[in-house]
């Protein structure tokens, strides 16, 4: 198999560093790429379909995932992950280990399955993204010169005064108002760190699970924040979890977050599925 391997040198606390070697112990025939800047490994990634690689691999976080899954969607490329950054919640809905060596090993040995996508206004993504709170929080957490999650948790627990806002969601051929913290669209079962926001959330199911956080007492956070980190958001009285494969959410917010990475979005947003379309590495016997 004929490797790219995309280096972000800056995602995470740096784990990264001197990943060359330990590639070199396992892997014969590959290529090392480092990204200078935001939007690199996308354009790496569309070289390397050219190029007639069999599978590129993100070594980083959610968003090095993301730039990368962009490039790769609808081709017959198969995209790897060695979680390197703050959240790595694709890499870790996907039985990745959080050992450099561990993960490469696994990498080695791994298996091809055939995943869904997602895409937000047209916008591709394939975790976990979302509109309120969280999106606030990436926002925020995205100029932090000290990111990891500790700092992500400090972040969360700063901005608590941030008050829940209206949607009005369209889905299956209902209209329906809800008042939310936040509103996370689901492809895989977490955020990140095992924070799962959706627990039985699947990549192929051809559906999104869409989770309402709705208001509660600032005070409740700490048990709220257990509950999700525990696997047992689902089991909230202030969580309530549609599965579709398309929405639209209409509201004031101008920020959502794709796969933990901010940008910038208009009144009306249209969340879809884009079923059986992304390739990836999974760890042999992880289905």
């Amino acid at each position: 198999m004929k490797i790219k391997f995309i280096i972000n040198p800056i995602s995470g606390t740096g784990k990264q560093k001197g990943i060359e070697d330990t590639i070199a112990l396992h892997f014969d025939n590959y290529d090392i790429v480092r990204t200078q800047k935001t939007g690199d490994a996308t354009i790496i990634s569309k070289v390397a379909i050219k190029e007639n690689f069999d599978a590129v691999i993100a070594v980083g976080g959610d968003g090095t995932v993301n730039e990368c899954a962009k490039a790769l969607i609808g081709s017959n490329i198969a995209l790897g992950v060695i979680p390197c950054g703050s959240g790595n919640g694709f890499a870790f809905h996907n039985g990745m280990s959080s050992n450099i060596e561990k993960a490469i090993i696994q990498l080695k040995n791994a298996n091809i399955k055939t995943i869904d996508s997602c895409t937000a206004n047209g916008l591709a993504f394939v975790n976990v993204s979302g509109i309120g709170f969280d999106a606030h929080i990436a926002h925020l957490f995205a100029n932090l010169t000290n990111r990891g999650f500790s700092n992500y948790i400090k972040l969360i627990y700063k901005e608590l005064q941030y008050k829940a806002k209206d949607y009005t969601l369209n889905y299956d051929g209902k209209t329906e108002q809800v008042n939310a913290i936040l509103i996370a669209f689901a492809n895989t079962a977490q955020y990140g760190n095992n924070f799962q926001i959706s627990p039985y959330a699947k990549t192929d199911d051809g559906l999104i699970d869409f989770v309402i956080v709705k208001d509660f007492p600032r005070w409740k956070v700490p048990g709220f924040l257990l509950k999700v980190a525990k696997g047992k958001a689902h089991l909230s009285k202030f969580v309530r979890i549609i599965q579709t494969d398309k929405m639209i959410i209409t509201s004031n917010e101008k920020i959502i977050h794709l796969d933990g990475e901010p940008t910038a979005t208009t009144t009306t947003l249209e969340i879809k599925t884009v079923p059986k379309s992304l390739k990836i590495l999974i760890p042999n016997g992880k289905e």
